[in-house]
């Protein structure tokens, strides 16, 4: 698919979330929609990618959609009086949490290309009297924002579904402050992924889709003029034997588990230094 296509699909599918009430488990699902929901083990591996965020300070049961990959605030030295951007920020999920450290003093935007999803966000605010933050429609390669508007950008399992990660960054940097950081959650590639295995993958869970190896994801955010990048948290998203068969055959599989490529969650770091 060419850009537009992908941005039209990702649009089309985080729509159907929203309008599911809240949850992917709806008229979507079993239609190769990417949600991650319908059996069992699906679920399973979709609360694994979420971040754990029963129990934080700012968190709104109705804005966790489950759609993430890790917990960016977590490794946010969020200040108060802080402006953060949440990129990609769906129905508000980690820009509350963020509004949580921010405190009043500061302020928290959240950008997203789906309308459906900004209505959400501006709607769980309005519910709970929330005047510092809001949302706003735009896309990460094209950032409606002013230059060095934050202290802290988030993103979470959203950048590997942008075309042009390298615009994406350069977009980030742009927008953070001299001396400002970025705490991003992703999904990356460790070796190399058979097309079989990437389609059952892509299949089981959307946020996979777009997956970059990790080096080169790395160098992509090094070469855009970042400094003292760390990744924070990692691990290895594990996929039942019979989802990746949908698509592989047994052979396939075995090669895949004797290789040592994998799927990873990562949680990255990094500063602007000037």
């Amino acid at each position: 698919m060419n850009s537009k296509e992908i941005k039209d699909s990702v649009r089309e599918r985080y729509t159907g979330i929203v309008k599911d009430s809240g949850t992917c488990c709806g008229s979507g699902c079993g239609c190769g929609c990417g949600c991650g929901c319908g059996t069992e083990e699906k679920t399973e591996l979709f609360s694994m990618v979420s971040g754990d965020y029963a129990g934080a300070a700012g968190y709104e049961t109705e804005a966790d959609l489950g759609l993430g990959c890790g917990m960016p605030t977590r490794f946010a030295d969020i200040q108060s009086g802080d402006t953060v951007v949440d990129l990609g920020s769906g129905a508000g999920n980690d820009a509350f949490l963020a509004l949580a450290e921010t405190g009043p003093q500061g302020r928290v935007i959240g950008v997203d290309m789906t309308p459906a999803m900004v209505d959400k966000a501006n709607e769980l605010a309005g519910k709970r009297g929330i005047r510092n933050v809001e949302f706003i429609l735009g896309e990460i390669e094209a950032i409606p924002l002013s230059d060095e508007t934050a202290h802290w950008v988030l993103s979470n399992c959203v950048l590997n579904l942008v075309p042009d990660k390298t615009q994406a960054f350069a977009e980030i940097r742009r927008i953070l402050k001299v001396g400002g950081r970025f705490s991003i959650s992703d999904i990356v590639v460790e070796g190399l992924l058979p097309e079989e295995i990437q389609r059952s993958a892509e299949l089981y869970a959307g946020c996979i889709a777009g997956a970059f190896p990790k080096n080169e994801y790395l160098e992509i955010i090094k070469k855009t003029g970042f400094a003292d990048i760390h990744i924070k948290a990692e691990r290895v998203i594990e996929i039942p034997d019979e989802v990746l068969l949908s698509n592989a055959d047994m052979e396939t599989l075995r090669a895949f588990k004797k290789s040592e490529s994998r799927l990873l969650s990562i949680t990255v770091n990094a500063l602007r230094k000037e």
